[in-house]
């Protein structure tokens, strides 16, 4: 990306190892991700440019000689960012805070919309999928890299638990993750908040009960109503913009929680007086999707969620350019890239 609206294919110099812990890989999908779209929007012009792309499933290619968990032909799926495995915060399991973290496509880091990457500290980023290259679940499992987990992450932040109501502030693929995570971890009620109806059938498909697509102050008082007066449990904001999040503090009912996976736009958050004076805990932030996996796969092995169904247009990577923009003109939710 060399500025707003300017995605370019280029010919790079092949990734090699430069350290013990590094890996290559051969990516076989990526994927265009919603907060690729806020630099599309707005990224000043540059010379250079910013390889983009931040999630993957891969061949491993090549690994350096300090690399103990991978070997040559895994098939793996690269999280959006870089953890080292070993730090305290990684067994924490919030490996977003890593020592050594760092995300793929960002800040003059490599991105997966190529060929092939090199991954600093491959094992501790890369988890190894049981299957091969061209499994029917692939688009499910690269889900894995990024919005799977983070949806999961915003109920988690959202303390979303058996029997309690949700509202899922925005339609994305993150949102509708949302609402699959929502759905898997007990939630009785699924309020989706959006206005595409696309977007809208697929999240009732997954789990959503309820669905607003008013906007602002009466977006809240429908929310309340649909929420037994006062609000839902556990709010999940998935947008990042000011006026997603103060929506998103708003409908949330005294004592309520809201979990922020949305990139954010602002350097401040508002609604902070809204949730001090009823209460409510607001946490999130980026997704420790590498310590999620291991929980999160087996239902898709085992079919019980299919968070692939947000991949509805695939492109090569020539076609790159047109995906970023289907997607900033909402004609698709999320675009799937086979190189």
């Amino acid at each position: 990306m060399h500025g707003a609206g300017d995605v370019r294919i280029e010919d790079v110099p092949d990734a090699t190892l430069i350290e013990p812990t590094d890996a290559i890989l051969r990516v076989t999908r990526a994927c265009i991700c919603g907060s690729d779209l806020w630099p599309y929007a707005s990224m000043a012009p540059s010379e250079t440019g910013q390889s983009m792309g931040h999630e993957a499933i891969a061949i491993v290619e090549d690994v350096g000689a300090e690399v103990r968990t991978l070997k040559t032909g895994d098939l793996v799926v690269m999280p959006f960012a870089i953890s080292d495995g070993t730090c305290e915060f990684c067994h924490e399991g919030l490996q977003t805070e890593c020592a050594h973290v760092a995300f793929f496509g960002n800040n003059g880091m490599n991105g997966a919309q190529a060929e092939a990457l090199r991954i600093p500290y491959a094992d501790g980023t890369l988890f190894k999928l049981p299957v091969g290259e061209d499994d029917a679940l692939m688009p499910s499992l690269l889900t894995l890299a990024d919005v799977l987990g983070t949806g999961h992450h915003a109920a988690v932040g959202a303390k979303v638990s058996p029997g309690k109501s949700v509202a899922v502030v925005g339609d994305g693929a993150v949102g509708l993750c949302g609402v699959i995570a929502a759905k898997r971890l007990g939630a009785e009620q699924i309020i989706i908040m959006g206005r595409h109806p696309d977007r809208i059938a697929l999240a009732q498909e997954f789990g959503a009960t309820d669905v607003v697509s008013e906007r602002g102050e009466e977006a809240v008082q429908r929310v309340k109503e649909l929420a037994g007066g006062y609000g839902a449990h556990s709010v999940l904001e998935c947008v990042g913009l000011n006026q997603s999040t103060e929506t998103a503090i708003s409908i949330a009912r005294p004592g309520g929680a809201v979990g922020r996976v949305g990139v954010p736009q602002d350097a401040m958050m508002p609604g902070s007086q809204t949730a001090f004076y009823r209460n409510v805990t607001v946490s999130g932030g980026p997704a420790p999707v590498r310590a999620y996996i291991e929980g999160l796969l087996p239902d898709i092995l085992e079919g019980r969620i299919q968070p692939g169904r947000v991949f509805d247009r695939t492109v090569g990577l020539d076609d790159v350019p047109d995906g970023y923009r289907a997607m900033a003109e909402r004609e698709s939710i999320k675009v799937m890239v086979k190189p």
